[in-house]
Order: structure tokens, then C-alpha cells, then sequence
């Protein structure tokens, strides 16, 4: 099955995306791995992502479309992929349409998972992560045994930078200029469906899988 994932930070795209592989069987593809890859090893994509990235420019659509064509053709995609941070703009997704079908591997789900602003501040403005070892701990859902001290190394804990308030507002507003054209991109071809992220994580999974089984 392809897939799509997309949702606001928070809404808990990690989790349900984990246990989407699992259910499906197969490779979680994002962006980011992409280009580390290339990077890594020099390939004529690899080298001119570097490029662009080594000026300090965002790397064009044509050279992030190549990698996205070449990595969903590899054999580990024949039996589905879910997509994790692409696409982002609406060229993108017309490309990914686009190249998707000449590789025989189009888009088939395009799950949203929805959550409310307030919630998603609530959920992360809340989290704090151990800067020493990386745990992680929530001031709501998992408080150390010791106010701001790691259980397992006893270093101090600390706020993101991304994780503030200020960044937060930042961040969803932009995501929401963003992906809201997605959003009825894929709604007018009929792919895209809505979960509510505001569920127990066992109930958002449920939903989702519900949608799984209806496009199996």
C-alpha cells in the first residue's frame, strides 16, 4: 500500500507511523533520510543536494523529486511505502503524482491526521528531553521521579528550543499555510482522509486502520 502521512507536530505522526509499518509491511521513506543517504554516498543527486545545502539554499524541487522517483523505485517499495514529510508544496504533489505512476507505485491513502492548536501546545510545550542520555519526559504525561531531573543519568532537563511557545505558534502556522492547499490537493482526488488526533493513540490507530483495510 502507498501511503501519505501528514499532520501537524504533535499530532503524533511518529507513533501512528511505527505502527502503520508494522501493520503494512513496509518502508517509512522521508525526505531527510533521503538526502543524508545521498549525501553519504556522493551520488550525482547527493552531490547537487550538497551543493545547494553548503550555500545555505533551499534545494530545488527537481533534485528532491529525484530522489523521492529513485528511492520509491527500489525493490523494498514494490509492496507500498508511507511517505513521511513530502510532499510539501502543491508542485510536489503534482510531481509526485506525476512520477508515482510511471514507476507504477501511485499514492493510494493520504491519511491527516487532525489535531486541535491548543492541544498540540498543550502536548508539546510540555515535553522535556534529557540533553546528556535523550530521554524524554512530559510535565502532563511523564514526569521524572524528581522534578526536572533525568531518572536514568541525573542530568538537568531541558525545553527545546523548537518546544516553546513562541516556536510552537510559529511553527503550526506555518504548517497550516502549508499543507491546508495539500489537503484539498489530495481531498479533490478522492485520497485524502481525516483522522482525529485528539484520540487515545489506540483509538487514532484504530481509525487508521479502518482506512487501511478499506484500501487493501
Amino acid at each position: 500500500m502507498n501511503i501519505i502521512l501528514m499532520g501537524p507536530p504533535g499530532a503524533g505522526k511518529g507513533t501512528q507511523s511505527e505502527r502503520i509499518l508494522d501493520y503494512c509491511s513496509i518502508p517509512h521513506i522521508s525526505t531527510g533520510d533521503m538526502f543524508r543517504e545521498a549525501i553519504k554516498n556522493q551520488t550525482e543527486l547527493g552531490k547537487l543536494a550538497q551543493s545547494y545545502i553548503n550555500q545555505g539554499l533551499l534545494v530545488p524541487d527537481e533534485v528532491t523529486i529525484g530522489l523521492v522517483k529513485e528511492r520509491l523505485s527500489r525493490d523494498d517499495c514494490k509492496n507500498g511505502y508511507l511517505l513521511d514529510g513530502f510532499p510539501r508544496t502543491i508542485p510536489q504533489a503534482e510531481a509526485l503524482q506525476v512520477l508515482a505512476k510511471e514507476i507504477s507505485r501511485p499514492v493510494q491513502l493520504v491519511i491527516n491526521i487532525e489535531a486541535d492548536k491548543e492541544e498540540l501546545i498543550r502536548r508539546i510545550s510540555g515535553r522535556r528531553v534529557c540533553p546528556k542520555c535523550g530521554n524524554s519526559y512530559h510535565l502532563l504525561f511523564k514526569l521524572p521521579k524528581v522534578e526536572n531531573v533525568c531518572d536514568a543519568c541525573g542530568s538537568e532537563l531541558i525545553q527545546r528550543k523548537d518546544d516553546t511557545i513562541e516556536s510552537l505558534n510559529v511553527r503550526l502556522d506555518a504548517y497550516e499555510n502549508q499543507t491546508k492547499p495539500l489537503i484539498d490537493f489530495y481531498s479533490n482526488l478522492g485520497l485524502c482522509k481525516t483522522v482525529n488526533g485528539l484520540q487515545s493513540i489506540d483509538d487514532v490507530f484504530n481509525d487508521i486502520q479502518k482506512l487501511l483495510d478499506e484500501v487493501k
